[in-house]
């Protein structure tokens, strides 16, 4: 008998189960309901309120005021150089232009990788939200790609009420088939052996998400 099987057999022993034991039940108390989603308004802030436990920073910001919003970021994190999503729902926002306009140059998101890295920046938008833990998850698509997410210092993620989902399940079963999902849960941290907490290590530093309308 190998290591492996003197494993198994112990684990077996130990359950006080044979090879042709049948299947336990799951417990009724392992079982939880599915999530049930409250209304637009209640989930939204519910993400926004998790997103901000966590360290983010969030804003429910009119269309008409975005570009004002976009200077003020660029002000508060000193921001040179930006990079984003080629998608059209960006695009119709006038993301781009308004940074343009406040003296940042915009970097290609198909630039050479230590080119993204540089930029202070990096905007996308939100393919599905979670409320109950504020997570969000972004698909990777060649308009949307992963590198924007990942390797600027800050990133800003455009949210709308449709990226809203109850549970992980329904969002799974939207994205079966696709390669790269991205899962965000606050800026990023990452502690030594000390455990001391420090941000931007392996992402970005700072974490913005706007709701536009």
């Amino acid at each position: 008998m190998n290591a492996r099987e003197q494993i198994l057999a112990d684990v077996q022993s130990a359950l006080h189960r044979k090879n042709d034991s049948p299947v336990a039940p799951i417990p009724a108390s392992a079982r939880v309901a599915p999530r049930v989603a409250g209304n637009t308004d209640t989930e939204m802030e519910m993400l926004f309120s998790e997103i901000s436990k966590l360290g983010g920073i969030t804003g429910r910001i009119k269309k008409s005021g975005l570009k004002i919003a976009l200077e003020k970021l660029v002000k508060e994190q000193k921001v040179k150089k930006a990079t984003l999503w080629q998608t059209a729902e960006l695009a119709a926002l006038g993301i781009a232009p308004a940074l343009t306009e406040s003296g940042v140059q915009i970097v290609s998101p198909y630039a050479d990788k230590r080119e993204i890295a540089e930029c202070d920046l990096g905007v996308t938008g939100v393919d599905y939200a979670f409320p109950e833990t504020g997570t969000l998850m972004l698909r990777s698509s060649p308009v949307k790609p992963r590198a924007v997410s990942l390797l600027p210092r800050v990133h800003l993620a455009i949210i709308s009420a449709a990226a809203l989902r109850a549970d992980l399940s329904s969002a799974f079963a939207e994205v079966r088939g696709s390669n790269y999902w991205i899962f965000i849960t606050g800026p990023s941290r990452t502690a030594d052996i000390e455990l001391t907490v420090t941000l931007g290590v392996h992402g970005p530093k700072a974490l913005y998400v706007w709701s536009v309308g």
